[in-house]
């Protein structure tokens, strides 16, 4: 191999993002502080004013985006009773990769009366985007949990489209210290000829979730009274105690309001930056 594809490569490694936040918040008098918080690389995380008893927390990637071979580390842990609501300052934009996938590593602790919200906006994917992404939740058997996400495979008005690419997504959920849900979604390849296969997207540029914890099978008829709203597809269960809800539509949009429909019948609180 020549000296100077070799240079080239070493320097693009080098040059690769990392990210690293980790915090723990607590509630004192039925209001919700942050305790200890680091930060280092190009991951931040910024605390509005104080919404009511809970806290709100901004994620700001200061890279601009993702790229192949970055790293990306969250661990936070939400203490006995507190509330914490997590969202980020824009859409993550994952971009080409010609060598190692970025890697997204999220860990969420949720003790005893505790809440967390992590709602992110949508993660767009470029063509020939490589990303793996891990959740590692572990819950109280009190604790609650909103998890919501948006991937899209392209910016369709754009006239972009997702041809080739990696996606890997590794869910992991424990809850009073047993595992009660584990899931790994894997999209590698043409991409584009996947996602437009009838059991798989049906041409559809965006795919979602949203995981409740708890959940009931009366959650989901109230949820389902909103289905005629719906632009996209949506499905919803409910079993071992959560509800999930899955979101498949032809672009962003569409798929956003569609989730908000949903996260509305649940009576959850969108984060302000989703109503801007």
């Amino acid at each position: 191999m020549r000296s100077d594809i070799l240079t080239t490569s070493s320097v693009f490694e080098a040059n690769r993002a990392r990210g690293v936040v980790r915090f723990d918040v607590h509630a004192r008098d039925g209001v919700t502080r942050r305790g200890i918080l680091h930060e280092s690389g190009s991951l931040r995380v910024r605390f509005p004013s104080p919404e009511g008893e809970g806290l709100s927390g901004v994620f700001v990637n200061t890279a601009g985006g993702v790229a192949g071979g970055d790293n990306f580390d969250i661990d936070i842990a939400a203490g006995e009773g507190s509330r914490l609501t997590l969202t980020t300052a824009a859409a993550e934009k994952v971009y080409r990769a010609p060598g190692a996938a970025a890697q997204l590593n999220i860990g969420l602790k949720v003790a005893a009366g505790a809440h967390i919200g992590w709602l992110p906006q949508e993660t767009i994917l470029f063509d020939r985007a490589r990303v793996h992404r891990s959740f590692d939740i572990a819950l109280d058997e009190t604790a609650s949990l909103l998890l919501c996400e948006i991937v899209v495979f392209g910016r369709t008005a754009m006239g972009e489209r997702v041809e080739q690419g990696e996606f890997v997504d590794r869910w992991r959920l424990s809850r009073g210290g047993k595992l009660v849900f584990a899931e790994t979604v894997r999209l590698d390849g043409n991409i584009g000829a996947k996602l437009a296969r009838s059991a798989m997207a049906k041409s559809g540029a965006a795919i979602g979730t949203a995981l409740i914890v708890p959940g009931d099978e009366a959650l989901i008829e109230r949820i389902r009274e909103a289905s005629d709203s719906f632009s996209g597809e949506v499905g919803m269960s409910a079993w071992n105690g959560f509800a999930m809800a899955r979101f498949c539509a032809q672009d962003a949009a569409r798929l956003r309001a569609d989730m908000m429909a949903v996260l509305a019948r649940s009576g959850a609180a969108l984060p302000r930056l989703w109503l801007n």
